[in-house]
């Protein structure tokens, strides 16, 4: 079974950085694509970042040079490191990924950033 268990969310300050990670598990995680998604209140959920099996990335507009996706294929973790956060950060971040055409989600974890 697919479990994706989200940490590191908290209350801060604009300006300041947190660090999310994911743990999966019930997957080969060396081979799977990893994402980040947000959801601000009111708003779609939207794709943050990604990371794909050799490590390429790709990221949103609005966080690049900020934030940073990586990933521990030991320890079958995704990170996201967020510095500079901004108010428009703000929301529920989730993890996801897709096996076999299906998409598994985390339970989601709350950023919140203050002005």
């Amino acid at each position: 079974q697919v479990q994706l268990v989200e940490s590191g969310g908290g209350l801060v300050q604009a300006g300041g950085s947190l660090r999310l990670s994911c743990a999966a598990s019930g997957i080969i995680f060396s081979i799977n694509a990893m994402h980040w998604y947000r959801q601000a209140p009111g708003k779609q959920r939207e794709l943050v970042a990604l990371i794909f099996s050799d490590a390429t990335t790709y990221y949103v507009d609005s966080v690049k040079g900020r934030f940073t996706i990586s990933r521990d294929n030991a320890k079958n973790t995704v990170y996201l490191q967020m510095n500079s956060l901004k108010p428009e950060d703000t929301g529920v971040y989730y993890c996801n990924t897709q096996v076999r055409g299906v998409g598994y989600w985390g339970q989601g974890t709350q950023v919140t950033v203050s002005s």
